[in-house]
């Protein structure tokens, strides 16, 4: 089931902010880490992609049950150029890291053109197309790339061993109606759809897995054998040397540039993280990127489709439409992320409310 499922129930967008934050800051979390941790979450499955967005909410309460997750602190400076920062995270929050991250980069991109950060030992930074919002928003390029050195599902291409992580690649950019937000893996699929698949009995349309001895499968359970099956790279069998590239690029994005990742110790659920912003006006100008991107646009979108009932759309299309009706509506919640949440509400005295429908 996906977020455009109409069996799945409807949840007031706020009142899930709300919830979201109470429920983190009761395990433990700093108030303005929890209000950003939450609005992230939220955004996520506003987008559509609910595997990334309150999906992750009970796993995250758990990290700061166990003190996986910092709840309080700030990111450690190990470089800082003026348009070259490295932090150490710290293991704070993924999104609360981001964000501010953001908040530090936006004006030297600015003023330099072009602004990267790299964060080592970050926590989880949940969906990465909620970070391009940000993008649309101060007519930014936005690059932004994370990698987990501390688990692996994804065999190199040829291979049977996992060596990466789904290792996501995300950019945003706007246009002169919206903008375009790409959210992709260096992976046929993810861990978290895995998860959910595995939980619910079902299995992949496709064979998106091998097990440990190479052989296609569409079945979850695989990366969960002794010994473990793993994700295919982006083109699969016959083309996956394409993901394997895509994995190797995020790596040195990340793990590379921040001088920390799987050749350490694991340390737990985490990430490192690359981002690059390029202002508009500092290369060709606003107009003229939108001159250019506009046109594109118009192209892609006025291209005559295999399937007529299925017009060419642009990447973050879809998950903007959804995000602005949803905002309106209610927010599609997948049936699982409210049981997946029982425990903690209990144990906090707290409850998702009521559904809209």
């Amino acid at each position: 089931m996906t977020a455009s499922d109409d069996s799945a129930s409807l949840y007031d967008a706020d009142a899930l902010r709300r919830f979201a934050a109470d429920l983190l800051q009761r395990a433990g979390l700093a108030a303005p880490m929890a209000a950003c941790v939450a609005d992230t979450l939220v955004d996520g499955d506003l987008l559509g992609h609910d595997t990334h967005g309150l999906a992750l909410l009970a796993g995250y309460v758990k990290e700061l049950e166990s003190g996986g997750m910092a709840r309080e602190g700030a990111p450690e400076v190990l470089s800082d150029r003026p348009a070259a920062v490295l932090w150490d995270g710290r293991r704070l929050p993924g999104p609360w890291l981001v964000h501010q991250g953001l908040d530090l980069m936006i004006p030297r991109a600015r003023e330099l053109g072009t602004a990267s950060l790299v964060i080592r030992r970050s926590h989880h930074i949940a969906c990465l197309a909620a970070y391009m919002l940000r993008a649309l928003d101060e007519d930014l390029l936005m690059l932004l790339a994370c990698s987990d050195p501390n688990t692996a599902s994804v065999a190199p291409f040829g291979g049977t061993q996992a060596v990466f992580t789904p290792n996501p690649l995300a950019m945003g950019f706007p246009l002169t109606g919206g903008g375009v937000m790409v959210d992709i893996s260096a992976s046929i699929t993810t861990n978290g759809m895995s998860n959910r698949k595995r939980a619910a009995g079902e299995r992949f349309a496709q064979d998106w897995l091998i097990d440990a001895q190479g052989r296609p499968t569409n079945d979850p359970q695989t990366l969960f054998d002794q010994p473990p099956g793993t994700l295919l790279p982006v083109g699969g069998l016959s083309h996956g040397h394409k993901g394997y590239g895509m994995a190797l690029l995020v790596e040195t994005l990340t793990a590379g540039l921040a001088g920390h990742g799987r050749a350490d110790p694991p340390e737990g659920w985490g990430a490192t993280v690359h981002i690059t912003l390029h202002d508009l006006q500092a290369f060709g100008g606003k107009d003229a990127f939108m001159r250019q991107m506009d046109h594109v646009a118009e192209r892609c979108r006025d291209n005559q489709p295999v399937d007529a009932g299925k017009p060419v759309r642009l990447p973050g299309e879809g998950g903007l439409k959804r995000r602005t009706a949803q905002e309106k509506d209610g927010v599609r919640l997948h049936p699982s992320i409210a049981a997946s949440l029982a425990t903690a509400e209990a144990r906090y005295g707290l409850q998702l409310t009521q559904a809209l429908r």
